[in-house]
């Protein structure tokens, strides 16, 4: 499955470039909010603060791009935190982010949707109380890649500055079978990006 979607994002991204009437390149940044869920999660799970940053390109597949083909690359901060009285635990997931997406431009408002695959390159889980606080960074437990999906909307002002909000869902559960039982608990985040793009 992982192989035919990473398939599938490279002949996107092929026939976008194909058929390309226009290319302009942007950088954006923001702030993440993310949690676990799924069957299998913390229901004391809340949403967790951190950054996303990265490069993107769209290629005009239309008149005045009105659609467009959104490949980027993007550091994003994922996981979730727990609270129960003095005691607080927090998972922090450092990804790699790479999302295909079709954009529509309505002459400022966008929308965008697509499939994404993350790559998992760091973790952090911290465990804080009154007397202390213990830490680990060890990934041995979790999938290293992560299919999932992206939804969101925004407003571009001219060829410069923008602003956009998105939803971004993991498919992949966040966890390697244990003794082959499926671990349901999957990546969840809203990411508020700035970004600025250049090119026509």
């Amino acid at each position: 499955m992982k192989k035919i979607t990473l398939s599938l994002l490279l002949v996107a991204g092929a026939a976008g470039l194909a058929r390309a009437q226009s290319v302009q390149v942007g950088i954006k940044a923001g702030a993440t909010l993310a949690t676990i869920t799924g069957d299998d999660a913390n229901d004391a799970n809340k949403y967790k603060a951190g950054l996303n940053a990265g490069v993107a390109l769209q290629f005009g597949l239309a008149p005045k791009n009105f659609i467009a083909l959104q490949p980027e690359i993007l550091y994003s901060m994922k996981g979730a935190r727990t609270e129960n009285g003095a005691v607080e635990s927090k998972s922090t997931l450092h990804y790699i982010d790479v999302p295909v997406l079709l954009r529509i431009n309505a002459d400022g408002p966008f929308f965008e949707l697509g499939p994404q695959v993350g790559f998992l390159v760091g973790v952090k889980n911290e465990l804080k109380s009154g007397t202390g606080s213990i830490s680990g960074t060890d990934k041995s437990l979790y999938n290293t890649v992560d299919i999932g999906g992206i939804a969101g909307v925004g407003y571009q002002f001219g060829s410069g500055p923008s602003l956009g909000i998105r939803y971004n869902m993991g498919f992949t559960p966040i966890y390697k079978d244990v003794l082959g039982n499926r671990i349901k608990q999957f990546n969840s985040a809203f990411q508020l990006q700035l970004g600025y793009r250049i090119g026509g």
